[in-house]
């Protein structure tokens, strides 16, 4: 059984200041083997990070649809941000990439994916994430699980993490024998056991703290 943490942003999103080289080597000592790097509407923090990690690294990116955010996981090229939500899953799975639905219940976040939007494109969805350690309610997790079972689809836990301290903390462990890829990640995310730890949602301050001083600096 691996590790595996299939939402994680870098420096190369606007709401994280967490290099790319310490995010690998905190991943590392945190026991994750197999790690997703998710930048907002970016995936150049996914192609560094797979250069220099000795964990595997899925290229993916939460991508900011016109009716709220979906994430791409095995991504070649990113998708761009604007688009309708199934115009975006349509572009992930063209490439061969997995779609997976990112805090779809969080009450507390502006970019997440309209209830209109959730039910045009459950059918292009292949992943729900049952636990988002940044969610402020456990509410917002039992919905999404809800969802998923309702649709047959797997679940994964996952951190969201922006910081270093957050990696590690939630994630979910995969049977997955060879090399990750879209079809042997879902056969293994159909036994998969999920640790769910959530983190402080004071952590949501330090992301907006970040995003101000970003763009104060740009």
């Amino acid at each position: 059984m691996i590790r595996a943490d299939l939402h994680i942003h870098t420096e190369h999103s606007p709401d994280s200041v967490l290099p790319v080289r310490a995010m690998v080597r905190r991943c590392r000592d945190a026991g994750l083997g197999l790690i997703a790097v998710t930048d907002h509407n970016t995936i150049e923090g996914a192609l560094r990070a797979r250069e220099i990690s000795e964990i595997p690294v899925i290229v993916g990116q939460e991508i900011t649809t016109s009716q709220g955010e979906l994430t791409g996981l095995f991504l070649a090229e990113p998708v761009p941000r604007g688009l309708p939500a199934a115009e975006t899953a349509r572009r992930i799975r063209d490439q061969g990439g997995l779609v997976s639905v990112p805090h779809p219940f969080d009450v507390f976040r502006r970019n997440v994916i309209h209830r209109e939007a959730l039910a045009e494109v459950i059918g292009l969805v292949d992943i729900v994430e049952g636990f988002n350690a940044r969610n402020t309610l456990a509410s917002a997790n039992s919905r999404a699980r809800r969802l998923a079972e309702s649709h047959g689809l797997p679940v994964t836990a996952v951190s969201d993490a922006h910081t270093a301290f957050e990696l590690g903390r939630a994630y979910t462990e995969l049977d997955l024998d060879g090399p990750p890829s879209s079809e042997a990640l879902l056969r293994a995310l159909a036994s998969a056991e999920l640790t769910e730890r959530p983190v402080t949602p004071l952590i949501h301050a330090a992301t907006t703290v970040t995003k101000i001083w970003k763009r104060l600096s740009a």
